[in-house]
């Protein structure tokens, strides 16, 4: 007799999973703890195995299928044997009718990003019944082309500066090569993980999913129109615009028109590594991908129009990483404008004006990275008569537009353009929308740059103090005096302090060097706090670790460094 597969519990709460990917086929023989399929509850995948030997005769639940606990997924037998599927109501155990609840506020989220799914959630956690609307796929831009992705990529090409340093620690390593359609299919694995632990999400918290485009068609209606051509107009209580961005596109002749001109997305999922790149900008974007393609190999030449590379970046700091980066072979051209672009032999010509005159680049493949920009057009926002500059949504630091009701977070602001800010202003959002009162302040806001060593920053930098005409003390701390550092890259890096001249609160953290990312954690708990530079001096910091040159860089500050002179 055929034996039933049935969705697993996995956990007390657990109500039901989600299908993501069957590994086995109708027809194909099992073995007992065969994987079969791979199943998504909350912001977990699992593995369904084979209790017994047998034939997969019959799979009952599709990909993408929602099945409550017990469900059945297949049936497993004997090759030639017949199976009596049962119907839905056999399966389902009998529903218990719910005492009626009051009616709940209706919130859509426009964009499923770090910060609609994060607004969405925290709507859902207050009792808004939640409805998200996503045009594209669940996890917005940092989830499926932006932070993770790059990251992925960033993390393989330091391993392999790793594998190749590995002389100097003792170990011989052979590298045979790099196996790019691997590294991309690494990618794309982690993306469709973490996507579908949203997508387990937003079952969790009961959120009803929609993909299509949005746009107003007054204050408190939507159209919502999807891929296969149907629209509905759908009315809401309070909405969230999280519509995100895309990528920027300068003015400049022949770059729209070369298909070797490439934005961030395409330089992700380029068929092989290119053997040279142009990458045309250097903020944020162009800095990470550069100093990814260089570590595989990549001939790197970076242009940029400003005077200095990472503009909003500790600018002593950026001058140490620009540094690094050009004794890693690195070209980069500051104060260079892109006047046009060509097709050569190799590629692609990027004509860049230096100093007065014009210079020829050539490379395989040039990275457009001047910036992105709001995600608005599609909106409609007139029709609501909801304020805008050129797109750029206008907020109070409620979140609130100009129309009561509407919300709007995250990057189709225009502002700061990172996953985690829109990710805060989406809680601030959601609970005003549902009656709470929160304001959303932005100094605790880290800003990363994930190079090598890494780069991250929170609060005010010299030349901003120097702006607002206040006057503050530096405490620096060099890594090489770190025995983590050393031991980790050779102690590469600096650990800056700004602090208040006369009450010694700390204004601004600015890290270059291993875990600076991680370690940005601790400073902006402590600007939130309006922590005082003893404050970080009274707490006790491990040894042996990099977060020790956190303390001693507020030692530094007071003069009273152990590990270096003081001066």
């Amino acid at each position: 007799m055929a034996v039933e597969v049935k969705m697993p519990q996995l956990g007390l709460t657990m109500e039901e999973g989600t299908v993501t990917k069957w590994l086995k086929h109708e027809g194909d023989a099992v073995k007992t703890g065969d994987v079969l399929l791979e199943i998504t509850t909350d912001k977990l995948t699992s593995e369904v195995t084979s209790e017994v030997d047998g034939t997969l005769l019959k799979i009952v639940a599709q990909e993408g299928e929602d099945v409550p606990v017990k469900g059945i997924l297949a049936y497993i037998g004997d090759a030639n044997e017949k199976v009596e599927q049962k119907t839905q109501a056999q399966q389902a155990p009998a529903e218990v009718s719910a005492p009626k609840k009051d009616e709940k506020t209706k919130i859509a989220v426009i964009g499923g990003g770090p910060g609609g799914y994060v607004a969405a959630i925290r709507a859902a956690q207050l009792g808004g019944e939640v409805t998200l609307i996503e045009k594209n796929k669940l996890g917005g831009t940092c989830l499926n082309v932006g932070c993770i992705p790059t990251k992925v990529i960033l993390h393989c090409a330091e391993a392999l500066t790793e594998a190749k340093e590995m002389s100097q620690l003792g170990i011989d390593v052979d590298i045979k090569n790099v196996d790019w359609d691997r590294v991309q299919k690494k990618k794309i694995s982690v993306t469709d993980q973490l996507v579908n632990g949203v997508t387990g999400l937003m079952k969790a918290n009961k959120i009803k999913v929609i993909q299509a485009t949005a746009s107003f068609v007054s204050k408190n209606s939507l159209s919502v129109a999807k891929k296969d051509g149907t629209k509905e107009t759908l009315s809401f209580d309070k909405i969230i615009i999280a519509s995100g961005s895309v990528p920027a596109i300068p003015p400049i002749t022949g770059i729209k028109e070369n298909k070797n001109c490439v934005d961030s997305t395409a330089a992700l999922a380029f068929e092989k590594i290119p053997k040279s790149l142009i990458v045309i900008g250097g903020g944020v974007i162009g800095i990470e991908l550069a100093t990814a393609y260089s570590q595989f190999g990549t001939e790197v030449t970076i242009v940029e129009a400003m005077p200095k590379l990472l503009p909003m970046m500790d600018a002593e700091l950026t001058a140490q990483l620009r540094k690094m980066m050009e004794a890693k072979s690195i070209r980069i051209m500051t104060e260079a404008k892109v006047q046009s672009v060509e097709d050569c032999s190799i590629g692609v010509k990027v004509n860049v004006e230096i100093g007065g005159s014009i210079t020829a680049f050539e490379a395989e493949k040039a990275l457009v990275a001047v910036g992105r920009r709001t995600d608005t057009e599609d909106l409609h926002l007139e029709a609501a008569g909801i304020s805008h500059d050129r797109g750029r949504i206008i907020v109070n630091d409620k979140m609130e537009t100009n129309v009561e009701g509407i919300y709007a977070i995250g990057d189709c602001l225009g502002k700061v353009m990172l996953a985690h800010v829109a990710s805060a202003q989406g809680e601030v959002a959601a609970e005003n929308a549902l009656g709470e009162t929160a304001l959303y302040d932005g100094k605790t806001n880290p800003s990363c740059v994930y190079t090598v060593p890494e780069f991250a920053g929170v609060g005010l930098t010299e030349e901003k103090a120097k702006e607002m005409g206040i006057a503050y003390e530096v405490g620096k701390f060099p890594l090489m005096a770190n025995g983590k550092s050393l031991i980790m890259n050779g102690g590469i890096g600096t650990v800056k302090f700004i602090i208040a001249k006369e009450y010694k609160e700390v204004l601004g953290v600015h890290i270059l060097g291993p875990r600076a990312t991680d370690l940005i954690g601790e400073c902006a708990l402590a600007i939130g706090m309006e922590a005082t530079v003893e404050d970080v001096i009274a707490t006790i910091h491990a040894h042996p670790t990099v977060t020790e040159a956190v303390r001693e860089a507020a030692l530094a500050a007071e003069k009273r460094a152990i590990h270096i002179p003081n001066k």
